[in-house]
C-alpha cells in the first residue's frame, strides 16, 4: 500500500512538473513570439505528402510549447545527419503528459524496451553529394532557411526544394559562399 502511495506521489509530482514546465514556456512565448527565420529555398513545385511515421508526432504542437529543433535533433560528428531524439528524452514529458493517448502508449512501449522509433527520414541528400548539417549549422544557418515553417506542419513533409542542386547553388550564390562543384560533389 506504501508502495503504492509512493508511486502516485512521483507520478503526480511528475505531471505537477511537466504541466509547470509548459505553462512557463507558454507564458514565455506569449511575452516574446519567436520570429520566424525566413526561407530562402523555394517550395517544393510538386506536392510531397508526408511519409507515415511510426508515431504521429506535430512539430506544430512542441514547438509551440517552446522547445527548440536542436533539443531534439543532435548534429554528431561527422555531421552529416541529424539525430532523431531518444525515446528517454520524449519519455520525460510524457511519463505524465497525454500518457493515456495510444500513440503515447506506443511511445512507452518503443522507451521500455530501449528501442529506437523507427522514423521515416524527410529529406534525403542525394546521392553523390558531399553535404553536411554541421557546415551549415556552424555557418548559422537557421532549420527554417531550408525545411521551411516546421513550427507550423503538424506532420514534416518535404515543403521545399533543399535537395535539389539548383536551391543550393542560389542560396550559396545569394550568401556569397562558395559554389564550385567540388563544394558538393567530391571525387
Amino acid at each position: 500500500m506504501g508502495t503504492r502511495k509512493g508511486m502516485l506521489l512521483v507520478i503526480l509530482g511528475q505531471a505537477l512538473v511537466a504541466f509547470l514546465f509548459i505553462d512557463a514556456r507558454l507564458a514565455a512565448q506569449q511575452m516574446a513570439p519567436p520570429q520566424a527565420a525566413k526561407s530562402m529555398v523555394p517550395e517544393n513545385p510538386s506536392e510531397h505528402p508526408a511519409p507515415v511515421q511510426p508515431l504521429p508526432y506535430s512539430h506544430k504542437r512542441h514547438l509551440a510549447l517552446g522547445l527548440e529543433c536542436k533539443m531534439c535533433h543532435t548534429n554528431p560528428e561527422p555531421g552529416k545527419l541529424m539525430t532523431f531524439p531518444d525515446t528517454t528524452k520524449c519519455m520525460q514529458c510524457h511519463v505524465a503528459v497525454a500518457r493515456d493517448k495510444p500513440s503515447i502508449k506506443k511511445l512507452a512501449e518503443y522507451a521500455k524496451s530501449k528501442q529506437m522509433i523507427p522514423w521515416v527520414r524527410v529529406y534525403t541528400v542525394l546521392p553523390g553529394v558531399a553535404w553536411t548539417h554541421g557546415a551549415h549549422l556552424n555557418a548559422g544557418v537557421k532549420c527554417e532557411t531550408c525545411h521551411g515553417q516546421v513550427r507550423e506542419m503538424d506532420t514534416m513533409a518535404e515543403v521545399t526544394s533543399v535537395t535539389t542542386m539548383y536551391a543550393c547553388l542560389n542560396c550559396h550564390e545569394m550568401n556569397h559562399a562558395k559554389s564550385a562543384c567540388d563544394t558538393c560533389h567530391k571525387h
